[in-house]
């Protein structure tokens, strides 16, 4: 698209927004005279790249930028939903209200936000770049293989990686418990060993981790009941685990969060912006450092974890249900943290997945809507959650300084650029006070989390964000040659599901034996 073209690009005013304009528009309905890709710089799948080269930077990092970007995201600022975590996490789940800022998404589980962030392990992981020292992403490499592979349970199988797995039986995963249920196996100092450190980050991405672990043996079960031969039950194991992975994916997680209509454009004609050679598969910067973030608008102050695992409780007659919140400073050092972080094994430290996935019981707990404001916990994370073990604590202004690291485009630019209507400077006011222009060259993520808001309600990504989340996923799956949507796109799931159901997280959950009636919950 040329300068003159996307000077003509529609834009949209705070007017326009209030006046009407769908999500499902602004996602799905690109001007068929935009040009559908441009060239895309040739890289290797294993660093990072770049889906838009020749849009400029959304500003120079000189002091000033830096400065505004860590105002922007600091404890306190304009995007702290300033949760009253005072009232504890029980009250915070059970009395909604009290947080206003930091609303409720009706259409979402709260197990939307742990799978969505369980799939970002699988395929991006960045350990060499500095927050806001500008960095060449061809020559940053990604430690994780770009294709939703579970590369990230898997390890290299067990001929390279045997430590994830059983010795007693090789072809299965270790499963340890230490508690009530199921954990992570670990070492002496409570290291899981496992293929991703981040699965251990907090208990519930932790909980996931293991619930694939134990669908992958499962699955081992079920295919020697079925007698395929010893030697293959490895590999059929590994694909059946992956495809149905995969399904989830395309058909329950991505129209939760792109929308059902964008995610059927993407399987009836396919991507138009992000279309790397074969074998050059790459990971976007745009995705990784800013559109897939949207994520954390969705997390929530406090969980509840499970039903009946609280300390002190029996399980003879219902322990009590263990709230915590997601981070909280008071846990650091204890063996058996008050929140929710991982890196510890005790009774309580479960997940009852009954809170997280509609299992049909009225147990199930929403997520936050995706919106600017960012629950009040996630401005003071634990040093272990952070990959690099550095400052800034604060998971915002650590996000926004992502964009000086790989120099990304405005949000304004990439819609010009993709012929989606552009969000004008009146829908950004509180960016003005930051005197550096953010109003109107605005940092791709905050700006999709506002496209979220105002042009999603805050239930869907909408318009960049939509559409470069899906160029993504669409184009690790479609350019993997192992999976199902390569392979035979009529596929369609083999294992035990609810009847009259696709097959979704709840029937993945149910096989593995974590649900609810497998546990006696």
């Amino acid at each position: 698209m040329s300068a003159k073209d996307r000077s003509r690009a529609t834009t949209i005013s705070r007017r326009g927004v209030l006046g009407g304009i769908t999500a499902g528009a602004a996602a799905v309905a690109l001007p068929r005279t935009a040009r559908a890709q441009e060239a895309v710089t040739a890289t290797s799948p294993r660093f990072f790249g770049r889906m838009f080269p020749s849009l400029p930077p959304f500003r120079q990092p000189t002091p000033q930028v830096l400065a505004a970007l860590r105002e922007l995201g600091r404890p306190g600022g304009i995007m702290d939903a300033r949760d009253p975590l005072h009232e504890g996490p029980v009250r915070l789940i059970t009395n909604p209200e009290l947080s206003p800022n930091n609303t409720d998404n009706p259409f979402h589980t709260a197990g939307t936000t742990f799978f969505g962030q369980f799939v970002d392990h699988d395929f991006t992981f960045d350990l060499d770049s500095r927050l806001g020292v500008p960095t060449a992403p061809e020559t940053s490499p990604n430690s994780r293989i770009p294709t939703l592979t579970l590369d990230s349970v898997y390890g290299g199988g067990p001929d390279a990686t045997p430590e994830f797995y059983d010795p007693a039986d090789r072809v299965k995963f270790r499963v340890e418990n230490g508690g009530l249920f199921e954990d992570l196996p670990r070492r002496a100092d409570r290291v899981a060993i496992i293929a991703d450190p981040r699965n251990d980050e907090n208990l519930i991405i932790g909980g996931m981790h293991a619930a694939f672990l134990l669908f992958h043996n499962r699955v081992v079960d079920h295919l020697r009941a079925q007698g395929v031969p010893t030697p293959q039950v490895f590999a059929e194991a590994r694909r059946l685990v992956t495809w149905h992975y995969q399904w989830i994916i395309v058909h329950e997680f991505l129209p939760q969060t792109i929308g059902h209509g964008l995610t059927q454009d993407f399987l009836t004609h396919g991507r138009r912006f992000f279309k790397p050679a074969p074998g050059q598969h790459f990971m976007p910067v745009e995705f990784q450092g800013a559109a897939y973030r949207f994520g954390h608008s969705m997390v929530r102050p406090s969980y509840r974890a499970n039903l009946r695992g609280d300390v002190g409780g029996d399980p003879a007659t219902g322990a009590p249900a263990f709230f915590g919140f997601i981070f909280d400073p008071a846990g650091e050092g204890q063996a058996d943290p008050v929140d929710l972080r991982g890196r510890a094994r005790a009774r309580r430290r479960f997940i009852g997945w009954q809170t997280f996935f509609d299992f049909g019981d009225g147990e199930i707990r929403p997520n936050k809507r995706i919106d600017t404001l960012i629950s009040s916990p996630l401005f003071t994370l634990p040093l272990a959650a952070i990959p690099t073990g550095d400052a800034p604590t604060a998971l915002p202004q650590r996000n926004l300084l992502r964009h000086v690291t790989w120099s990304l485009p405005s949000g304004q630019e990439v819609a010009r650029f993709m012929g989606i209507p552009v969000l004008t400077a009146e829908i950004f006011p509180e960016l003005r006070q930051f005197g550096v222009g953010f109003e109107a060259n605005t940092p791709l993520w905050y700006y999709v989390l506002k496209e979220g808001k105002y042009l999603g309600d805050g239930i869907t990504l909408a318009g960049v964000g939509a559409r470069i989340t899906g160029e993504v996923f669409f184009a690790m799956l479609e350019l993997d040659p192992s999976s199902y949507l390569s392979v035979n796109r009529s596929w369609r799931p083999t294992l035990p599901r609810r009847a009259g159901h696709t097959f979704t997280m709840v029937d993945l959950l149910t096989f593995a034996r974590v649900d609810p009636d497998s546990r006696g919950q």
